[in-house]
């Protein structure tokens, strides 16, 4: 495993901020690390990156212990945390070359990166004059230029505007095929759009660790559909997998059904079997915001 956590616990006093957290993670897979604020995922991300030490429980990274052996872990993981922490005096280039310096890394490699995360426009200006989005960039950079086995990324898209934000999301799905990325954020939409797997928390406490097709084939199918006429209760009743059904005004109904099928389809060719017009036709499938909130209420 590439990140192996077992049961971890971490205390301030008397304030518990982890308690017995279990989870671990394989090359190649991309997870988000989830929770409302003052849940514990940056503390978790700085116990993985042996920046802080836990209460109890054990922690490896690339089958390196973690408090054993912290050093040599660190050179496996690439780490982005939540305030970027730059020289804003410097020229990119010039900070990246002092990071790659640390790791003895070659200047090709440098250049490499720079190109892979969007650089290139602004290398040589100074990190001061760069934009929050392509500080964060820089910090990204940094995080990657000794091709780490494991990134932990914390609030790694804060600043982005839509366009770097794809390009991101596109690099984070490169470098997922060959990485452990686990990254922190409260942007739902890139969770689903970029992860395979899920771990969400609160108050410290491990609520769920399951991937994106398990959460989504745990959500009710539910539908709206207008039609361009009022139909009666015993037609509604003839549509397969009905879990629940109610008129919600005139000619519009709310359906919700259990099925990994999706049942649009299935509406569709009840219309034309019927002899009936679908005037509106739209899922209400429960999405990770919705279940987030649900959760972490």
């Amino acid at each position: 495993m590439s990140i192996e956590v077992q049961f971890v616990s971490k205390s301030y006093e008397t304030q518990l901020a982890l308690n017995e957290i279990s989870f671990s993670a394989k090359k190649g897979e991309i997870i988000g690390f989830l929770g409302p604020n003052g849940a514990g995922k940056s503390t978790m991300m700085k116990i993985l990156t042996g920046y802080i030490s836990p209460t109890k429980g054990t922690v490896s990274v690339s089958g390196i212990d973690v408090l054993k052996n912290p050093i040599a872990a660190k050179a496996k993981i690439g780490y982005l945390p939540e305030q970027n922490p730059l020289y804003q005096e410097m020229y990119v280039r010039e900070y990246l070359q002092f990071q790659a310096s640390i790791f003895k890394v070659s200047k090709e490699t440098i250049t490499s990166v720079i190109k892979d995360v969007g650089l290139i426009p602004e290398m040589h200006k100074k990190i001061s004059q760069l934009s929050k989005g392509y500080q964060q960039r820089v910090g990204l950079a940094a995080a990657l230029i000794h091709n780490p086995d494991v990134l932990i990324l914390d609030e790694p898209t804060t600043g982005l505007d839509p366009n770097q934000l794809q390009e991101i999301r596109t690099l984070l799905k490169k470098l997922g095929k060959e990485k452990t990325i686990l990254f922190s954020t409260h942007i739902m939409q890139e969770v689903e759009a970029v992860c395979d797997r899920v771990i969400i928390i609160k108050k410290g406490e491990l609520l769920i660790d399951a991937s994106m097709e398990e959460l989504k084939e745990g959500n009710e199918q539910s539908i709206e559909v207008t039609f361009d006429y009022k139909i009666e209760e015993q037609f509604i009743q003839r549509l397969p997998n009905i879990r629940s059904y109610k008129n919600n005004f005139d000619n519009t109904w709310y359906i919700t059904f259990n099925s990994s099928e999706d049942m649009r389809g299935v509406i569709f060719d009840f219309a034309q079997e019927n002899g009936l017009k679908i005037l509106e036709l739209n899922s209400k499938n429960q999405s990770l915001e919705a279940l987030f909130a649900e959760l972490t209420a």
